[in-house]
């Protein structure tokens, strides 16, 4: 509405490639806890089996298999998969309390001297940036699954009410959550000894609490599989309503009439998602998928302002303070970190965008629902 139908269509290709490379991203977060609670029963996998083929290994089979098996669930009908989505978060919370519980009273102050190691921003000799806006640019996608509420609108009761006030408080929540959580797991163990595939458990190993360690990582599994479940369900369905609209084919609009659900688009998600989680290294994909959840955050921010100025009477049920200040300190902030990411990145990034472009001038201007009402 803000800015036509060729950058909405662009936004919508940015999120196809910001929630699968989630989805791939998240999923070799969850091997490396599920390998590391399979190490502590003695029956860990090879590197051979853990590790993308760029790393010393063949694939990454448990980072595959889970979305397969998330596959399997979005299937089976939202109804069920958001009950057993509703268990695993009991279980997500109750295991950041337990660490909580036991990493207040194991704080090492020192751990937090120097508190910014390598300041806010350096370059190496090799290029690679450091520093807290580089790991902030790296880690921003942590956010994405908050945008993703907004995909099941239509599910929703009353969506002009209930989607932003889930947005808005899940977002504080979650933060307040980061934090202390980082700030209690950076004073328990120096630094330097997190850089390992499931930090959190390996930290109360060192501190030599390996039952709450178990625990940890079965909480951790289950929480990142909520992450997995949600992102996914969100991509299945971007790309079901850009697939009605008319700017992707009507193959991907097909719904199962026992399930309820777009299966085409689940198994055809499912299975690339489940080859780039299991071939490609978690810096690659985080940093891909980061470029473009930050991309997508700015156009939108854009579009509030754009939207305000050009329709400043529009019904809008639910209103914020300080109309261009919020949209403008995001494109600023959003903007910056994405120019901390590397070139090779930005070239991904670009080829993506290039290959979006294509498909709209070829397909999607002609087929557009919009376009042809119009």
């Amino acid at each position: 509405m803000a800015f036509g139908e060729i950058v909405a269509w662009i936004i919508g290709w940015i999120l196809l490639l910001e929630y699968s490379v989630s989805v791939a991203a998240v999923a070799n977060g969850w091997s490396g806890y599920f390998n590391n609670a399979l190490t502590a029963m003695g029956m860990g996998l090879p590197d051979a089996l853990t590790k993308a083929p760029q790393l010393g290994g063949i694939i990454n089979l448990p980072a595959s298999a889970i979305i397969l098996i998330l596959m399997g669930m979005l299937i089976i009908g939202i109804k069920q998969s958001s009950q057993l989505n509703a268990a695993m978060v009991f279980v997500k919370l109750l295991t950041i309390t337990v660490f909580v519980a036991i990493a207040a009273f194991n704080v090492n102050p020192a751990n937090w001297h120097p508190f910014m190691p390598f300041g806010w921003f350096e370059t190496l000799a090799d290029g690679k940036t450091i520093g807290v806006l580089a790991g902030a640019s790296m880690v921003f996608f942590a956010y994405v699954g908050f945008d993703a509420v907004s995909t099941a609108a239509e599910e929703a009761r009353n969506p002009q009410r209930d989607v932003p006030i889930a947005i808005i408080s899940s977002l504080g929540i979650c933060t307040i959550i980061y934090i202390i959580v980082s700030g209690l797991l950076t004073g328990i163990v120096p630094y330097s000894a997190l850089n390992v595939s499931s930090p959190v458990a390996h930290a109360l190993q060192l501190l030599g609490y390996n039952w709450s360690s178990a625990l940890v990582s079965t909480g951790v599994i289950a929480g990142l599989t909520t992450v997995m479940l949600v992102l996914y369900y969100g991509l299945t369905r971007i790309i079901f309503a850009m697939s009605r609209d008319g700017l992707l084919s009507p193959f991907f609009a097909e719904v199962n009439p026992k399930s309820q659900t777009p299966e085409r688009v689940i198994v055809l998600c499912g299975i690339v998602m489940a080859l780039g989680a299991g071939l490609f290294p978690l810096g690659a994909l985080a940093e891909l998928v980061n470029i473009g959840t930050l991309a997508a955050f700015v156009l939108v921010c854009f579009g509030v302002i754009v939207l305000r100025i050009r329709q400043p009477d529009l019904h809008r049920p639910f209103k914020t303070p300080f109309n261009f200040t919020f949209p403008v300190l995001g494109m600023l902030s959003c903007g910056a970190l994405m120019a901390f990411l590397p070139q090779s990145t930005w070239l991904r990034f670009i080829v993506w965008l290039t290959i979006g472009l294509i498909v709209y001038f070829t397909y999607s201007l002609r087929h557009s629902k919009l376009a042809k009402n119009s």
